[in-house]
């Protein structure tokens, strides 16, 4: 009896960051160094405060006022937390090229498109509704949404489970190395994003060409 080759199943729903994947980090180191010039604030403090409670925020577990009240305003400011807020928020930027290609293969190949990634709730609404994502990403699990943040495997399994789709049919997209394995330790095939060209030649290579 001859015994076949199995087949390679079709990619059906892709896994993607956010932050460094379709928009530019939310809050990155950068970001802060802008702030603490812009706002005359001590960098080497900001740094440790944000550090210190960054995660709870990630999880869910704190307000962005509260994050705000820990790293910047414990003590009087000449600028308001709104003005704070929009500095914030103006740090994030859209890869168009990015954007444009997993919504190119979400019409092309019927994908299912989930996010993964960890950011605070209110930046992560905010950047949701501003570059439109919830029109081509099926949904979001958010650290501050389900209270887990990578590389906590019990994200991806999370996201395994409202995705029921067969582990070997997902692909996941993160600029973050340890993330990547993290989901190819639950069987996940992943993808290292390192700029557009490459990614766009891993998902070719596994059938997703545009």
């Amino acid at each position: 009896m001859t015994i076949q080759p199995t087949q390679t199943l079709p990619i059906t729903t892709l896994f993607v960051d956010i932050g460094g994947v379709l928009l530019t980090n939310g809050w990155s180191r950068k970001s802060r160094a802008l702030a603490s010039t812009a706002f005359g604030l001590n960098l080497a403090e900001l740094e440790e405060r944000h550090h210190l409670t960054f995660d709870t925020y990630e999880v869910g577990k704190l307000t962005l006022t509260e994050y705000l009240d820990r790293i910047v305003f414990y003590q009087p400011r000449s600028f308001t937390e709104d003005t704070f807020r929009q500095f914030i928020y103006s740090q994030s930027a859209a890869f168009p090229d990015m954007i444009d290609l997993i919504r190119q293969l979400k019409a092309a190949y019927g994908l299912k498109v989930a996010v993964i990634s960890n950011e605070g709730r209110e930046l992560n609404q905010y950047r949701i509704d501003t570059f439109r994502l919830s029109e081509f990403i099926d949904f979001f699990v958010s650290s501050s949404f389900v209270h887990f943040r990578k590389p906590d495997a019990d994200i991806f399994k999370v996201a395994l489970d409202i995705a029921q789709a067969p582990i070997e049919q997902i692909v996941y997209i993160d600029d973050r190395a340890l993330f990547v394995s993290v989901a190819e330790g639950l069987g996940v095939r992943g993808i290292r994003h390192v700029d557009y060209e490459t990614t766009r030649a891993e998902l070719a290579a596994l059938g997703l060409r545009v």
